[in-house]
């Protein structure tokens, strides 16, 4: 199969790319790009790709199922996000359509249909680089996501409008959708954990959440979106999630490498892809100027609008209906786009870092809604992130001394609070936090962060504001240990080795007293 082929050259491009340090989806749209160049050596078959977008679409609708499975709905229902990216969307567009009608030579309905697929972010791409960075859930993330969920919904009334096509009548029963959500959740205990549990979640997320919203005339995206949000609060989502990453991360590859293969686009559309990828900052500054407006902090704006800060594979969907003869510069300005924002991305807490005294004028003078706290009080021990690791040591240290806790994903510091546990929301990246904070008499930190780098950052920050009690870490890997060691931490664990070292432990209480003499 010519697929398959393609995929493994994809393969082999990402990891040479990887190895330079830019994420493996660049080396997907090289891959792409190079077999487009070489199509007439290659003596490519008509319809040799249709097989490859079938995986494209399966590829797109299992992420947005795993990103809707970690999804609270209740806390995308805020204002920053509805009129968030509502003005964001209404602003691109008024200032891109005149634009357009001015200088392309299109008519008015052409120029703004234009200017509102350039208005919409990558869903893919942004909820690929903050789950990579397990940010999906920090306060940034769930901002970011909530506008690309919204703008899906525009995207798709958008092309009912293109169409002359409204949903059918079928589409209202996607009201009665929660209603559904016990049934799921009994069928997900039901499933187990082997490969009926994964067949399940694709059942959901291509039949039933994809083929099943696309035949109501709804977007199948946003089918498997839905399908993966009414499982969001099962407490086996996350093991769901985990049991779908490797197909779905097979199949994202043909996402990224059909883009590239679309075609080598001419001289007009290069010009065109490049003064808007050019553009790209100034998405980014509107993002950053519309979200401090509705209160964010400069930081939670900056990293919001960062993650949006591409062009979406929607526009593309867009182009298809309304202007046809606009897909392949768009598809090629999407692929720039890609290729900028990735690598943006990955260095995002440094950049803002170093931006900070220019962007922080800008934040209003109110309490924002990520406010962070500036003292812990009479704390003897601070715990740095609340999964498994963190609340493990909670629970143990309790009860022997005062104890509190910082995490960056707000729906977790809301069940500790519901636990009676001492907790506040905060992002131990974010130099203002550090900056603000007042460590009372905390003699001891121990860092249970997910990401290593955020564990150096961490390290670093607090010997740098002058802290010099004890710094605990814990780490998956030994080099990531030498890391956060030469950061400045006093001790750094291996996770598995201690887990094995407790096991035995365990085995050596239960067995001395009748092993001795």
């Amino acid at each position: 199969m010519l697929e398959a082929v393609w995929i493994g050259f994809a393969f082999s491009v990402g990891f040479l790319v990887r190895l330079t340090g830019l994420p493996p989806l660049v080396g997907y749209l090289a891959a792409g790009f190079l077999i487009s160049s070489q199509s007439s050596l290659l003596g490519l078959p008509p319809g040799s790709g249709e097989v490859l977008s079938h995986v494209s679409h399966l590829g797109v609708l299992l992420l947005l199922f795993t990103v809707g499975l970690k999804l609270n709905v209740r806390n995308l229902i805020k204002p920053e996000v509805i009129g968030g990216g509502t003005l964001h969307f209404v602003l691109s567009g008024a200032l891109l359509t005149p634009a357009f009608y001015l200088f392309l030579d299109l008519t008015l309905y052409e120029a703004l249909m234009l200017a509102l697929a350039l208005s919409f972010s990558s869903t893919v791409l942004a909820a690929k680089v903050l789950e990579g960075k397990r940010e999906l859930r920090a306060f940034h993330g769930r901002v970011a996501i909530g506008i690309l969920v919204l703008q899906d919904l525009l995207a798709m009334l958008v092309m009912s409008f293109a169409n002359g096509t409204t949903p059918s009548a079928w589409a209202l029963l996607v009201f009665g959708l929660p209603l559904l959500r016990p049934l799921l959740f009994r069928l997900l205990d039901a499933s187990g954990s082997d490969d009926l549990q994964v067949l399940f979640g694709l059942l959901l997320a291509l039949v039933i959440g994809g083929f099943g919203f696309e035949q109501a005339g709804l977007s199948s995206e946003l089918g498997a979106l839905v399908f993966g949000a009414l499982l969001a609060g099962h407490k086996r989502a996350g093991e769901l999630s985990k049991a779908l990453w490797g197909i779905k991360e097979f199949f994202l590859v043909g996402f990224f490498l059909q883009i590239g293969v679309g075609g080598l686009p001419d001289t007009d559309a290069w010009i065109f892809a490049l003064i808007m990828t050019a553009l790209l900052p100034l998405k980014a500054l509107l993002f950053i100027v519309v979200l401090v407006a509705f209160k964010l902090r400069a930081r939670s704006a900056f990293l919001s609008g960062l993650s949006l800060t591409n062009y979406s594979e929607f526009g593309l969907i867009v182009a298809s209906v309304a202007s046809p003869d606009w897909i392949v510069p768009l598809a090629l300005t999407v692929a720039l786009s890609f290729v900028v924002s990735a690598p943006l991305n990955r260095f995002a807490h440094p950049l803002y870092e170093r931006l900070a005294r220019h962007l922080l004028p800008l934040e209003r003078d109110i309490r924002h809604p990520d406010e962070q706290p500036l003292s812990l009080g009479d704390a003897d021990v601070l715990i740095m992130g609340m999964g498994r690791t963190g609340s493990a040591a909670y629970e143990y240290l309790q009860d022997k001394c005062k104890v509190v806790a910082l995490d960056s994903d707000p729906a977790r510091v809301l069940l500790h609070h519901k636990l009676g546990h001492r907790i506040f929301f905060a992002d131990a990246e974010d130099p203002m936090f550090w900056s603000r904070l007042d460590y009372g008499s905390v003699r001891a930190v121990i860092l249970s962060l997910n990401e290593a780098e955020a564990k150096q950052i961490a390290t670093r920050k607090l010997r740098k504001s002058g802290f010099t009690g004890l710094v605990v870490s814990h780490s998956m890997h030994e080099d990531e240990a030498r890391q956060i060691m030469a950061a400045g931490a006093d001790q750094t664990y291996l996770t598995m080795s201690e887990a094995g070292f407790g096991l035995a432990e365990h085995v050596r209480r239960n067995i001395l007293p009748t092993s001795a003499p």
